[in-house]
Order: C-alpha cells, then sequence, then structure tokens
C-alpha cells in the first residue's frame, strides 16, 4: 500500500532532524592514517557518511523546495570548504556529489574551482589498479589494487553529475570506465547480485560476499548515473542490462518483513534496513522510469514500508549495519554492529522522498 504523502512529508522532517543529532561516540573512534581523528557518525565531518547524507538532503530539497534545507547545506559546504578540505581519497570525495547537484542548480562561483581542482585531482593523482581502475584508498587504511562496489557511488556519480553540468565530457568518460570495470570483475554471472569487492593481488573476490548495501550502490548507482549524465546509447543499454539482472535477483531474495538480509542469500545473517532503503529507492525509481523486471514496484512499496517501520519518534533509522570494510570471510559480515549513521538516515531520505514522487503520480491518475 502507498503511504499517504503528508505522512511522508512528517516522516522526512523527522528523518533531517535525526541525522542532524547524530554524535560520534568514542567507541567507534577510527584514527586516519594521517593521524586525525576518524568521524563516520557526526554530520560535521568531511568524510563519505557525511556525503551520502548531504546527497539524501539535497535531493529532498530540489524535490520539496525547501529553501531552509538547501541553505544549511550550502552553510554547511561554506563551513567545511572554510575549515580545509582533507586528503584526497575515495571516500572525502563523497561530499562532492551532493555540492555538485547544488551547483547544477544554482551555478553559484563559490563551488565551481572547488570542484575542478578535485576532478582534476582525481583524474591526475589517484592510485590506479591494472586497467585503470581506482583503487578503494580511504582515509584509514590503504586499499591497494583492489576495486570496491562502494567506489562508483563515492566517485563515478560525482564524475558523471559534474562532468555534464560542467562541460567536461572527461569526467563523465571517466565515470563510465569506472562503471564497466567495476562490473566486469564483482558482478556475479551466477547470482546476478555483486560481490563486495576484487583484488588484483591473487586475483579474487575476497569472501565472494554478496553483501546488502554493497549491492544497493549499484541498484542506485545505475538508475543515478543514467540520470545524472548523458551516458553512450552502448554503455547505457549494458548497464540497465546489468541492473535488470540484478533487480531480478533481488525480487527473489526479499525478505517476508519486506527488508533484505546483510547478506542477501544468507537468511542467518540480519535483516539490513540501509541495504533495503536503498534497494527501495531504486525498485521505486525504476518503477516510476519503467525499467527493471515486473514486480519493482511492489517489492518497492514493501521496502517502503519495511523502513518506515524502523524509524524511531526522533527520526532515526535503526538497524543499520556500521560502516563495513573488505571481509575476508561470510562470517565477519554477519559480526557488523548495527549504529546509526548518517548513510541510514540519508538512503532512507532516498527512498521517502522517491515515495513522494509516486504519491504525486497516484494523485494525478486520481484527479
Amino acid at each position: 500500500m502507498l503511504p499517504d504523502g503528508r505522512a511522508l512529508r512528517e516522516r522526512l522532517k523527522l528523518l533531517v532532524a535525526g541525522m542532524m543529532s547524530l554524535r560520534h561516540v568514542g567507541q567507534y573512534h577510527e584514527p586516519n592514517l594521517d593521524g586525525t581523528p576518524g568521524d563516520y557518525i557526526s554530520f560535521n565531518s568531511w568524510e563519505w557518511p557525511q556525503g551520502i547524507g548531504l546527497y539524501g538532503l539535497v535531493r529532498l530539497s530540489q524535490q520539496t523546495d525547501d529553501k531552509a534545507l538547501k541553505a544549511l547545506v550550502e552553510n554547511w559546504y561554506a563551513d567545511r570548504i572554510a575549515e580545509g578540505l582533507p586528503v584526497l581519497n575515495i571516500n572525502t570525495t563523497a561530499p562532492m556529489l551532493a555540492l555538485s547537484l547544488l551547483w547544477r542548480e544554482t551555478r553559484d562561483p563559490r563551488w565551481a574551482a572547488v570542484m575542478d581542482d578535485w576532478a582534476n585531482r582525481i583524474l591526475t593523482e589517484m592510485p590506479r589498479t591494472p586497467e585503470g581502475g581506482l583503487p578503494h584508498i580511504v582515509s584509514d587504511k590503504i586499499n591497494d589494487r583492489e576495486l570496491w562496489d562502494d567506489t562508483l557511488v563515492m566517485v563515478g556519480l560525482f564524475l558523471a553529475s559534474y562532468g555534464q553540468a560542467g562541460g567536461r565530457r572527461e569526467l563523465v568518460d571517466e565515470a563510465c570506465h569506472q562503471f564497466l570495470l567495476h562490473t566486469r570483475y564483482l558482478a556475479d554471472p551466477q547470482s546476478g547480485l555483486w560481490f563486495h569487492g576484487w583484488t588484483f593481488d591473487g586475483r579474487h573476490n575476497f569472501a565472494r560476499a554478496l553483501w546488502g548495501r554493497g549491492n544497493c550502490w549499484i541498484t542506485l548507482g545505475i538508475l543515478d548515473l543514467i540520470e545524472l549524465a548523458d551516458i553512450p546509447t552502448p554503455i547505457r543499454t549494458f548497464l540497465l542490462g546489468v541492473l535488470e539482472t540484478q533487480i531480478e535477483a533481488l525480487l527473489k531474495l526479499q525478505a517476508p518483513s519486506g527488508a533484505w538480509h546483510t547478506l542477501l542469500d544468507d537468511q542467518s545473517s540480519y535483516e539490513e534496513i540501509s541495504a533495503t532503503a536503498g534497494f527501495g529507492y531504486g525498485l521505486l525509481k525504476a518503477a516510476r522510469l519503467g525499467l527493471g523486471p515486473a514486480g519493482c514496484l511492489e517489492a518497492g512499496m514493501r521496502a517502503l514500508n519495511v523502513l518506515l517501520a524502523n524509524i524511531d519518534e526522533t527520526g532515526t533509522v535503526s538497524n543499520v549495519s556500521y560502516g563495513t570494510r573488505m571481509g575476508h570471510d561470510l562470517q565477519f559480515y554477519k559480526d557488523i554492529p548495527i549504529q546509526p549513521t548518517g548513510y541510514g538516515q540519508a538512503l532512507a531520505i532516498l527512498c521517502l522522498t522517491e515515495g513522494l514522487k509516486h504519491t504525486g503520480i497516484a494523485a494525478e491518475m486520481a484527479a
């Protein structure tokens, strides 16, 4: 059943408040390689969870024309840039995605030079794997010669979005290259799902984990890639075929609750809500665009409803797994602790925002 649009808007306000109230705690103190403290929870840190959080906020502000929310995000960027940006890596690129969406809308002169410099450094300074991949080197670990599915959202979408808006075709081409190369090494032809990672050292997929949130980055990533940039027809057709194959597998693995497990093919692993929100967003979006197999809309609605059941009265999304490094055995993924995070809030915001679009469609049809 499609939730009421007014109820979704109220829950979205709660989700934004919940994101603002997240606090870093000592249990999750993870120092970075340069000795600075790592903060992957509270809102004011420039890292990947906050970057995904900002993406959700910008998408919401654009959908609802919320000028106060837009100003909040703009002030966040102004403050962080004034403080000085962190070391360039895969995960510290994530906040650039939402900034590119802001700039596409406003053309604010404060942002273009920052994004130009960052994009140039991705092309010229980031190390490369064989075949030109971007290794998943992050603030607290050098994952040299490794490809992770996370990279496509943390870096690929920014390159596509800013490249399209800024008239820099070489950035869009680089995004396409990364999506194709990661598909080559991470998409499992047998299941249709994606492995978490690949290493060129020993040439293997680590634990061969069909990890939930990693797969939701792909569902979200392919759909948003083709929305944010003009993708050449052969590449677009190829990636949409990969997406349809993944969705067909996902539809068979959705739990009776409407959620998905943190290891998609292992019912003994816990049901995980950030991945569920990401899949809900992707399935609802695919249904709206007329993409993917039959069943997307129904499964997306089930995901939306179980997500709503996991948002508490403070707007905090529960049953979200903490940031997940590469696992060398499947038990590693089952043992990841549960912790409210910015990306959990943001994926919920994206899912509910897409739900709002469906309530609008339903209202138009009723009229």
